[in-house]
């Protein structure tokens, strides 16, 4: 038994009609930019880890401010 056509287009139609095309535009977006995110992130790993690192830190340090 294989996926029909119309198959297919009964699930898109559930899914726009349950989430909205807003909601959907919006997450394909945020995937969007977890993908450049990721395609960047493998270009040159090296860089962003000492960065990541000095910000981790930093948010470290501002909320054990914040807890005293």
């Amino acid at each position: 038994m294989s996926i029909g056509f119309w198959q297919i287009a009964i699930v898109v139609v559930l899914v726009v009609l349950l989430f909205g095309r807003g909601k959907i535009s919006d997450l394909m977006g945020d995937v969007a930019k977890g993908i450049k995110s990721f395609k960047k992130g493998m270009k040159d790993p090296s860089q962003d880890q000492g960065d990541s690192t000095s910000s981790q830190d930093q948010s470290n340090e501002d909320s054990n401010l914040d807890k005293k």
